[in-house]
């Protein structure tokens, strides 16, 4: 059995992971939607790190999945905890340094986003085609009851690792994300952590729309790291 732990991105929380999380559980798994402290003012990363630590307590064979801004957590976490496996899903990938905030500028993303729009004909305000272009409707309305803020203070200060944390990594792109675009994505992982993403279908909520391919995914990397001798 292994402990799945659901780090969600910005203004988010534990229900957009419901449906992997029972499809994980459906398989025998213990499973930790993790709830961060993203509308509170005096929580930055080191605090949403010490969320997760204490989420976790006592639980082992940790395999951390990463949504979006999720990625600058859950290194953080690798450095404090023993984990066996840590997947990146539509995660932003940091380098030594760089705050989440100077992130979008140094990696090119704003180009990305606009040539996206261009080739989608995206209006400015759609955020349901930005970020649910393939979740199912009554996924898109249901999530709309569960809004979540975000305050901008996890986006100030420095990432603080000097290097990647040596722990068995993975990166899985959901194709049809418009908010972080796959050619996007591909170039960052290639050059920040010198891999090739994995591809499955989905928009920036893979885990609404795909939750059991999403499942599939992740136990297929914890079987393939099990063999490993």
């Amino acid at each position: 059995m292994a402990t799945y732990v659901l780090i969600p991105g910005a203004a988010s929380g534990p229900w957009y992971w419901h449906l992997l999380a029972a499809e994980l559980r459906g398989r025998g798994h213990d499973v930790v939607p993790v709830d961060l402290p993203c509308e509170d003012d005096s929580a930055g990363l080191a605090e949403y790190a010490d969320t997760v630590v204490r989420a976790v307590e006592g639980r082992s064979g940790l395999v951390l999945v990463a949504h979006s801004l999720g990625g600058f957590t859950a290194p953080l976490v690798c450095e404090r905890v023993p984990v066996d496996l840590l997947v990146m899903l539509q995660a932003m990938v940091p380098a030594p340094g760089e705050s989440p905030g100077e992130w979008w500028s140094n990696t090119g993303h704003d180009r990305a986003r606009r040539e996206q729009d261009e080739r989608d004909g995206r209006a400015p305000d759609d955020d349901t085609l930005l970020f649910y272009a393939d979740t199912p409707a009554e996924l898109v309305a249901e999530a709309a009851r569960h809004p979540r803020g975000q305050s901008g203070t996890p986006m100030l200060k420095p990432w603080p690792l000097a290097a990647w944390p040596d722990v068995p990594t993975r990166y899985l792109l959901a194709r049809d994300d418009r908010f972080f675009p796959a050619e996007f994505l591909r170039r960052l992982v290639r050059e920040r952590l010198g891999i090739v993403p994995d591809e499955m279908p989905g928009d920036h909520m893979p885990m609404l729309g795909h939750p059991k391919e999403l499942a599939d995914r992740l136990e297929a990397y914890r079987a393939e790291l099990a063999e490993r001798p």
